[in-house]
């Protein structure tokens, strides 16, 4: 058992390989192979450790000695991973440990249970049918259509309008916000008068809800957990901003990777139009394959930990890297080659593990596997409409993904 010592801090790896926009940012691999739990610093100087092997993430994950608190000493700064809303009423429970992350979990579990997301699977077909249809009614050969815009986004956006309660027409305003909160090049002002917006919308949101509630997660929240004294008015904006940034800008980026990684072969992508049923296994190892939360999560040792041989001790923090867990040779055979029949893909952690696991992970795998079979099926011939180095990619945010993706057919 070995510690590391302060010299061998370095930068956390942000960026992706040149010219290879679906690859784990560069190093992680390097890391991974040569020192798998490392030492790593961020600009305002707060250090933690860094972990890139499969076992070692799971382990972490899995062990409850390491705390998802954001006020446990040590815990990571949100500097080192993109500035997400953490702190005040948007901090929400997955930013906390058990006792009162089981007890506010449990208030909408059962919203996002398989059993419930399969009755919800014939909207969701009608919905991404509709959004295709208005795709369809264009000429893509005059004016390619920007499938985030016209689908990735609109999908889970309604999606988790539909569940929450919130109102579509307002898709606009928390997209533009949640990309604020999310980017690494927005500065810290911007962040937090974004943040303020954000939660004073959702303020007036559920204060409208405990007035007039309808059948969705935020009336019930507003009414049936504050008339039981279980959540306080504050509580219940948090739900509401963790559920909506977590509902739709996580998916929608998985939407647009999928699709391009799709179109740009052309072999797998006609082995799935050629056998529907193999469309849920690919799912599981496109979600391996991108994990889209570049760096993250993060957590902070309350006990003294030993991981992988090394020593972590109490009050210091730890960050995840996911993308390299998911492309860790010793877990998955020739990792960073694209296998829509892999056996083990499910056991990926672009959902993390344990008892943070996505909470909305069943939700996520429907709408990717709807909308991957509808545009197989109805767009055969769909391609980039513009060079690889020419597609906006998301290296400036946390969550990877698209920018815009113009396509054509």
């Amino acid at each position: 058992m070995t510690t590391t010592s302060a010299e061998a801090l370095q930068p956390l790896p942000v960026q992706p390989p040149p010219g290879c926009p679906f690859d784990p940012p560069e190093g992680l691999g390097r890391l991974r192979l040569e020192e798998p739990l490392s030492r790593i610093s961020a600009p305002d100087g707060s250090r933690a450790w860094l972990a890139t092997r499969y076992a070692d993430v799971r382990a972490i994950l899995g062990d409850r000695r390491f705390s998802s608190d954001t006020t446990s000493p040590g815990y990571p700064r949100s500097g080192m991973t993109g500035g997400a809303p953490v702190d005040g009423a948007a901090r929400g429970f997955i930013r906390m440990d058990p006792p009162d992350h089981t007890r506010l979990r449990r208030m909408v579990t059962r919203d996002f249970m398989v059993k419930r997301v399969e009755a919800l699977r014939p909207t969701l077909q009608r919905i991404t049918d509709e959004l295709c249809d208005a795709m369809a009614a264009t000429d893509p050969a005059e004016h390619p259509v920007d499938l985030v815009e016209a689908l990735a986004l609109p999908l889970p956006s309604l999606a988790i309008s539909l569940l929450l309660g919130v109102p579509y027409d307002d898709h606009e305003l928390f997209q533009r916000l949640t990309g604020t909160l999310l980017s690494r090049e927005k500065s810290e002002e911007e962040r937090r008068t974004a943040r303020a917006e954000l939660v004073a919308y959702l303020d007036a949101l559920v204060r409208a809800k405990r007035e007039r509630p309808g059948d969705d997660i935020l009336s019930r929240l507003a009414t049936e957990q504050q008339d039981a004294g279980e959540l306080g008015h504050e509580d219940v904006v948090a739900f509401a901003a963790l559920l909506l940034i977590a509902g739709h800008e996580t998916t929608a980026n998985m939407i647009g990777l999928s699709a391009l990684t799709l179109m740009l072969d052309p072999e797998t992508a006609g082995r799935l139009r050629d056998d529907p049923s193999l469309i849920r296994g690919a799912t599981e190892e496109l979600l391996r394959f991108h994990s889209i939360i570049r760096n993250g999560p993060r957590r902070a040792a309350t006990e003294d930990v030993e991981v992988g041989g090394r020593l972590i001790r109490a009050g210091e923090g730890v960050v995840v890297a996911v993308p390299a867990a998911n492309r860790d040779g010793a877990t998955f055979e020739d990792p960073d080659r694209l296998d829509v029949c892999r056996p083990n893909a499910q056991h990926h952690v672009a959902f993390g593990y344990g008892i943070h696991q996505c909470l909305g992970q069943a939700l996520a795998r429907a709408e990717l596997q709807v909308v991957i079979g509808t545009l197989l099926r109805r767009f055969p011939t769909m391609r980039p409409a513009v060079p690889l180095d020419e597609i906006p990619f998301r290296t400036d945010m946390a969550i990877h993904g698209c920018h815009a993706l113009p396509v054509t057919w």
